[in-house]
């Protein structure tokens, strides 16, 4: 298993955290509420989530040969819910 981070700054954080949760729970497990996340793929791989004021941080397990795709389909999601700001995503890969 690998590991990456992010920390995206948004002041709605907590608003897209809860709605990327709700929107993954039809398919997969998910665990939220308005601070803090969790959602389980089929793949194997973990999103975990906490939002605070100023910045949604992410960390996210998965297989090192699926982890730079899954990276993308987190981002791709957020930015879907995030349409009237720009998000950035600088994802960093940790031990």
């Amino acid at each position: 298993m690998a590991s990456s981070t992010a920390d995206v700054a948004t002041e709605n954080a907590s608003k897209y955290l809860q709605q990327l949760c709700k929107h993954w729970a039809h398919k997969m497990t998910t665990e939220f509420d308005p601070a803090g996340g969790r959602v389980d793929f089929p793949s194997g791989a973990t999103l975990f989530l906490e939002a605070d004021g100023s910045a949604l941080h992410l960390r996210l397990d998965a297989a090192d040969d699926s982890l730079e795709r899954m990276e993308g389909v987190v981002a791709d999601h957020l930015k879907r819910f995030a349409f009237r700001e720009e998000l950035v995503f600088e994802w960093a890969r940790t031990a």
